[in-house]
């Protein structure tokens, strides 16, 4: 048996993140503002994206290269056209161990019984925010709070569950919405998880002084619900976890800005268009579309892959602190997923 894959830092692969589209319908100004991504943007099209077939032989030797977790992704995953067909595929693979999609939630209603029929494990649906009015803001004019809650109220019908609610944390946006979240999620069997706002790409304008840091987001629902730490459920989860004290459930705490945890990441992310990343702020990825077109074996393709990872030192948010305000260019959070 061959020794498992390991980066030049011995992190393992173990999951990957499938991006299926770089289109959405909502515009958040933290991921896609809408003065730049607006009418007329030239995103991805049909023959630029990867097939179903296509995905589904990458991701069939990255698993077995040891991603076992798979998450699709987008721009919003449900634009894609029969995206079903694509999960009954990647369900089917063997050695997968936990199938997941992230979403906005408001197609959910739709789409939610065909997925969880096709062999979709669980769901994590974005919500920045339970008042109309914040939330509009930070879906960029596209969104409403109640058709999400209407998706995560579908994928609970259709068993996709524990569902995971993820919530991008603005100082001065959402930042005092916070508890109001959390109180409507305790008791519910759904995980909310806070994240701090994050540099990702170079289109959403983002300035440390904006970043609410966990330990003020703690605080906050500590005052009115008291918590206590927990270990996490696997090596490299993102979340700090945290448990209610009274059993009303559990919250977490992404926080990639006031406290990284590149030291055990584990995530390669597949963009729609067939590139390889092996970080979320990474400026470039791995093309994989042109060798797979062109003929490659799937031992062929599966060096390749193995030897991006091998070579794989990056550790951005470790490295933050260190880095001029003018880093470089970095791939959009649209294009690979969170």
């Amino acid at each position: 048996m061959s020794a498992p894959l390991q980066d030049t830092l011995a992190r393992p692969l173990r999951d990957l993140r499938i991006s299926v589209t770089d289109r959405c319908n909502f515009r958040c100004p933290y991921c896609m503002p809408e003065e730049i991504f607006g009418e007329g943007f030239p995103f991805q099209r049909r023959g630029e994206i990867l097939s179903f077939e296509e995905i589904v032989r990458l991701a069939r030797i990255l698993v077995g290269l040891g991603a076992g977790k798979l998450r699709i992704t987008g721009g919003e995953p449900l634009l894609r056209a029969q995206l079903p067909r694509l999960v009954a595929k990647l369900a089917a693979l063997p050695g997968v161990q936990d199938l997941a999609l992230t979403t906005n939630g408001v197609l959910l209603p739709r789409f939610a019984g065909a997925l969880a029929e096709a062999g979709l494990h669980r769901v994590t649906i974005s919500l920045d925010s339970l008042d109309a009015a914040t939330f509009r803001r930070m879906s960029g004019g596209r969104g409403e709070a109640g058709a999400v809650l209407d998706g995560i109220a579908a994928a609970e019908s259709a068993g996709l569950s524990p569902i995971k609610i993820n919530c991008v944390v603005q100082r001065g946006v959402n930042d005092d919405q916070v508890v109001a979240l959390a109180r409507r999620f305790r008791g519910t069997g759904h995980v909310l998880r806070l994240i701090e706002f994050m540099d990702v790409g170079t289109t959403n304008a983002w300035n440390l002084a904006e970043v609410a840091p966990a330990r003020e987001i703690l605080q906050r629902i500590e005052a009115e619900f008291p918590l206590e730490p927990v270990a996490p459920n696997y090596p490299g989860e993102v979340a700090r976890r945290y448990l209610y004290r009274d059993g009303g459930g559990e919250i977490g705490i992404i926080a990639s800005v006031s406290q990284p945890f590149c030291g055990d990441c584990s995530r390669a992310r597949l963009s729609a268009d067939g590139r390889l990343f092996t970080c979320l702020f990474a400026a470039e990825g791995r093309d994989l579309k042109t060798p797979l077109r062109a003929g490659a074996s799937d031992s062929e393709l599966r060096e390749q892959i193995a030897g991006t990872w091998r070579r794989r030192r990056d550790r951005y948010s470790e490295e933050r602190a260190a880095r001029s305000p003018a880093s470089p260019r970095k791939v959009e959070m649209f294009q690979i997923g969170g």
